[in-house]
């Protein structure tokens, strides 16, 4: 018997070993991969091979220099922070509204947000590109703000307001009672309980500023004001019928460096983020 339940739990055990092991190879390939590609250069780039014959880092400045992706990494930096520091500010004064403050309709008005969450960008597209052209923002980084924001909002409003109403209504009223204002109480009392909650919400919102493609493309005309996208996307090789994977892998493997740091830093929070979020929702 002892044998038997053995070697069930080493079976169950070798499946979930196993199954880890394929997504973790499923998942991780690719970029190991783009970052062999972009190591090799010339004839290399056409023959298979999974481990790597050298290390050439031309491709890298090619992309970082010549084809100007520092710049563009800068203003995806400059247009993602930019969001979720908007993003966050006004999500978490507007979810201690919905969630604190009684008014009629605020059911209606949580629900308008989630709506508002699922639309497609191509939906209202036209009218972003009105907005932004009367707002006297049409080229320029603000644009991209603007768009970003728009579409990031209603998501972090709608999760955070859920997050603010698990939290106990006790620790509000014993803030006020030591005579706490409104901004005291969310910055002292809510902020640090929501932080899994904010870093959660702050970083989806920041990948999806920094993975956008079709309002930078369509707002941005400038060469010095795309971000990494559509910087990616302009690239071109020596002639027309080439195209220079070399570069592109680099500037992909660059691009993609800065998210990877991110989750790594903030794993810990996503994580609390996204349980407590299960338990509490």
């Amino acid at each position: 018997m002892k044998t038997t339940r053995r070697q069930r739990r080493f079976g169950h055990q070798l499946v979930i070993y196993c199954g880890a092991t394929v997504a973790v190879l499923f998942c991780v390939f690719p970029f190991y991969y783009a970052i062999l590609t972009s190591l090799r250069t010339g004839q290399e780039l056409f023959l298979p091979a999974y481990l790597p014959n050298g290390f050439h880092w031309h491709n890298y400045v090619v992309a970082l220099v010549d084809n100007g992706i520092a710049r563009s990494l800068l203003n995806s930096v400059l247009v993602a922070t930019i969001t979720v520091g908007i993003c966050l500010l006004v999500s978490i004064t507007a979810s201690f509204a919905l969630a604190r403050v009684p008014f009629r309709g605020r059911k209606f008005l949580l629900f308008t947000i989630l709506c508002v969450s699922m639309f497609p960008q191509v939906a209202v597209l036209t009218g972003m590109f009105e907005l932004v052209r009367f707002l006297g923002l049409y080229d320029s980084l603000g644009a991209l703000v603007l768009s970003y924001t728009t579409f990031s909002l209603p998501f972090t409003v709608w999760v955070l307001t859920t997050f603010m109403k698990s939290i106990p209504v006790e620790l509000e009223e014993a803030a006020i009672v030591d005579g706490a204002k409104t901004w005291t109480i969310i910055r002292r009392v809510f902020a640090p309980i929501l932080a899994p909650a904010l870093v959660t919400t702050g970083l989806l919102a920041f990948i999806g500023a920094w993975n956008e493609f079709m309002f930078a493309l369509t707002f941005i005309i400038s060469g010095d004001k795309r971000t990494v996208p559509v910087a990616i996307s302009m690239f071109s090789g020596a002639s027309t019928f080439e195209l220079p994977w070399g570069s592109i892998m680099a500037a992909s493997v660059v691009v993609t460096l800065p998210i990877i740091v991110l989750v790594l830093i903030f794993q810990k929070r996503i994580v609390s983020g996204l349980t407590s979020g299960a338990i509490k929702g």
